[in-house]
């Protein structure tokens, strides 16, 4: 059979939106914030022979993409070996285990076959972020965590749904192993719902186009995909390009870890190798193996946006398993810190070693921390408990066309902070500030853009706050002479007294009672290109709108700005100096 170049695009529409069918779903029907507002989230369709990732949607989350092609393939080969019961039209199985092809143990995963005439023909899986799975700390963001254990519920693959029906006894576990948990089965019944969406607009497609022509088309764009990567890394020139990144610490040894990376690229490959980076570290910031090559993916992601979401797109990318690392994280290592900040750290070198091959097509670093805060306590308005989770983006790196984005999500994803609003009136906190955090952009042709400057109060009861977050001690690197970004920051005031977490982005189980506030500014983005070489009417622009000051624009770009905009000759003074 040969496709129509028609047929095969529509097909490949429809998945697409299968997919983005299912995202919209599981945010619309979510109880939690994180979820329902946020979208920290993702779906997709994937193989029933490897896991290989076929469709996912636009809106999800780009760090799950490889994650759950791992977690599917996993599934796969435990319910061959024995290690899981074999599925059966309208079982769901759910997991979370960091190392079964997953992140952190927040993110938990439903994993759904697709039958057709008595055969699976491909695996829904979306993965969804809970705001607890128990732990040490409300969150699950322990800061100071030295295992697993301490950061929550570890669940295998079980089957959390048998034949369309939720097993009350798996069900029982989880309640009794997390916090707030009668506020769960909203997310959970959300989350099984959009794969029932999924399987729904699936058979719409297989009924209309048959299930042989839909396989072909499957096939198809997966080649198409890994051809179009191809072509794009061919382009580049060869070479062997290095570069170095850097996690704060890991919240227990206050020592920076690093992350060195080479690619080697040859003809139509990339051969990315970690060989060198730091040794497994004692506390959350190790990166499991799957979470490691999915920062890889959407990297390049980034770097070729038009290549279709596809397993053929990550073929012509071979990364070398990082042992030793802290990049390929074993039981009973911590991770709670892997997908949100150290997923970031791997792809800001990604950056670095790439804007020397194609600097046209890749920018400065991002902010590249999720800006993860965890407040959990009692409103004693409402008589019960909660779990806040607060996410922020911050600054993109500019690039060769163009300034950075300004308060942008995290590199990893496309979730975005939940309104202040929808905030206020689920927790008992007040934000006393929310806005750009000005100066915070790194200097550069193109500068990065701004982070984002805010405030909240505890206005009732007790509550206990944890952080993790990165960028504190190192700002994102500029590119090609450009400025790094300002440091992530973060301050606490009790009793009126400021206090700075030791490991300035990372701490757990601060007490905090009413009245008490919690100030974080995000990093900016890296700047792009040689400062003194940005247009001084820019400079003026930025000064004018209060994003720089004029003593910063002098310093950082060497442009005198005074009450009658540039000074043209003390300009052109400080920048030949």
């Amino acid at each position: 059979m040969s496709l129509d170049a028609i047929t095969l695009s529509v097909i490949q529409a429809a998945l697409q939106q299968t997919c983005d069918e299912m995202d919209l779903t599981f945010s619309r029907a979510a109880f939690s914030p994180v979820i329902a507002e946020a979208n920290d989230r993702s779906d997709g369709i994937y193989s029933a022979v490897d896991g290989a990732l076929i469709a996912q949607g636009s809106q999800g989350l780009p760090v799950f993409v490889g994650v759950m092609q791992h977690s599917t393939r996993t599934i796969i080969e435990m319910i061959s070996d024995g290690r899981c019961l074999p599925p059966e039209d309208g079982d769901i199985y759910i997991v979370n285990d960091p190392y079964l092809g997953g992140t952190h143990l927040m993110d938990v995963r439903f994993a759904m076959p697709v039958w057709r005439g008595g055969t699976i023909f491909c695996w829904l899986s979306n993965t969804g972020h809970w705001p607890d799975i128990g732990g040490a700390v409300p969150g699950g963001f322990s800061a100071s965590a030295t295992a697993v254990e301490q950061e929550g519920l570890r669940l295998p693959p079980v089957k959390l749904f048998k034949k369309g029906v939720m097993d009350p006894e798996i069900y029982a576990i989880i309640c009794s192993n997390i916090r707030v948990a009668d506020q769960r089965i909203g997310d959970i019944r959300a989350q099984a719902a959009a794969l029932h969406v999924g399987q729904e607009r699936l058979f719409q497609i297989l009924d209309r186009y048959g299930d042989e022509t839909v396989t072909e088309a499957i096939a198809e764009l997966r080649r198409r995909a890994a051809d179009q990567m191809r072509a794009h890394i061919f382009a580049l020139p060869d070479g062997v390009y290095r570069a170095t990144a850097f996690v704060d610490s890991d919240g227990v040894v206050d020592e920076p870890l690093t992350i060195a990376l080479s690619v080697d690229k040859r003809g139509d490959t990339l051969t990315f190798d970690f060989a060198g980076s730091s040794k497994p570290c004692a506390g959350p910031m190790n990166s499991v193996l799957a979470t490691t090559l999915s920062s890889v993916y959407l990297a390049m992601r980034h770097i070729f946006p038009d290549v279709p979401i596809s397993a053929g797109a990550f073929e012509p990318l071979t990364v070398k398993r990082p042992e030793g690392t802290f990049l390929d994280a074993r039981y009973p290592r911590p991770v709670s810190g892997c997908a949100a900040e150290v997923s970031q750290r791997i792809a800001e070198a990604v950056f670095a070693a790439m804007v020397q091959a194609a600097p046209d097509k890749v920018t400065a670093a991002p902010a590249g921390s999720s800006g993860n805060f965890a407040l959990g306590g009692n409103d004693p308005a409402r008589g019960r408990d909660y779990v806040m989770y607060q996410i922020s983006g911050g600054g993109y790196g500019g690039n060769a066309d163009h300034d950075g984005l300004s308060n942008g999500c995290s590199t990893i994803g496309i979730s975005k902070s939940p309104p202040v609003e929808i905030m206020e009136q689920a927790f008992p906190v007040l934000y006393r500030r929310y806005a750009l955090r000005e100066g915070s952009g790194g200097a550069g042709k193109q500068r990065g853009g701004f982070g984002l400057d805010y405030e909240i109060e505890l206005l009732r009861g007790e509550a206990r706050a944890s952080f993790v977050m990165d960028h504190g001690r190192f700002g994102p690197q500029g590119a090609l002479g450009g400025g790094d970004g300002a440091v992530n920051s973060v301050t606490v005031i009790r009793d009126g007294k400021a206090h700075v977490p030791p490991h300035l982005s990372k701490e757990q189980d601060i007490a905090l009672k009413a009245g008490d506030r919690v100030k974080v500014g995000t990093p900016g983005g890296g700047g792009y290109g040689d400062p003194l070489t940005r247009d001084p009417a820019l400079v003026l622009r930025d000064v004018e709108l209060g994003y720089y000051t004029p003593e910063q624009a002098a310093e950082m770009f060497g442009v005198v700005v005074g009450d009658g905009g540039v000074d043209a000759a003390e300009t052109e003074r400080l920048r030949l100096r």
